[in-house]
């Protein structure tokens, strides 16, 4: 049957000549994979592999048989907010390659979320549209994250209480406390002044903390490349 809906593109393999194997996390049916035909031949009349960029938002038209399906196929697609920023800018880049990499790691669910979905599509359009202050963005990102997946606090508190708990390498810190507490209990955009080392902190802490409640999580690739940008 055929099936409307959004999409978010998270990551795709090449899989013979032309084609490729997309992640995509759908409004309808939830984390779901599509084998995409002919997107990486010379002959192909559009630059159909721009799509499946990290985090690119798509109208769909999606065939699913069964349940039991694991790989999907693609009837139409389009952009329908196609990026200003996000591909132009070291920094924003590198904030969505993280995001995604964690997306594609944290998302498990094959059925319908319509609140992480707008929540993860609010974000994305947040960080393409932000001028400035958005240093912290991926790290807040985590941390709202972590509420629709189940497992968030509400306070700096909780979030140390349960590093220590799992035997992090924990050491006091004023100013990461208070920067916690602040992304915690604020939205996007809100300046707050920390330098490299401790945004990196906070962020390791971050990626523990997924840890303790995602097993499965593994080596982040991208946490190196995102040191880089933020230098």
């Amino acid at each position: 049957m055929l099936h409307k809906t959004r999409g978010i593109a998270l990551s795709y393999i090449r899989y013979k000549e032309s084609s490729i194997i997309a992640k995509v996390y759908t409004e309808a049916f939830g984390i779901q994979t599509y084998i995409v035909n002919g997107v990486r031949s010379s002959k192909s009349k559009t630059n159909r592999i721009a799509f499946f960029q990290p985090l690119t938002l798509l109208d769909l038209v999606v065939y699913h048989k069964n349940r039991e399906d694991t790989i999907h196929r693609i009837s139409e697609i389009k952009c329908y907010a196609p990026f200003f920023s996000i591909p132009f800018d070291v920094l924003k880049s590198g904030l969505a390659l993280f995001m995604t990499e964690m997306l594609s790691k944290t998302l498990r669910e094959e059925e319908k979320n319509e609140p992480l979905f707008n929540f993860i599509e609010q974000s994305v359009l947040y960080l393409d549209e932000a001028e400035a202050g958005f240093e912290n963005f991926h790290i807040q990102f985590l941390m709202q994250l972590a509420h629709y997946l189940g497992f968030g606090v509400e306070a700096a508190n909780d979030l140390e209480s349960e590093l220590k708990d799992s035997y992090f390498p924990f050491r006091p810190d004023v100013q990461e406390h208070a920067a916690t507490a602040q992304m915690l209990e604020n939205g996007y955009g809100l300046s707050i002044p920390l330098d490299r080392t401790r945004r990196i902190s906070i962020l390791e802490k971050m990626i523990f903390f997924y840890k303790i409640h995602m097993d499965a999580l593994g080596e982040i690739k991208s946490l190196d490349v995102l040191r880089e940008v933020l230098r």
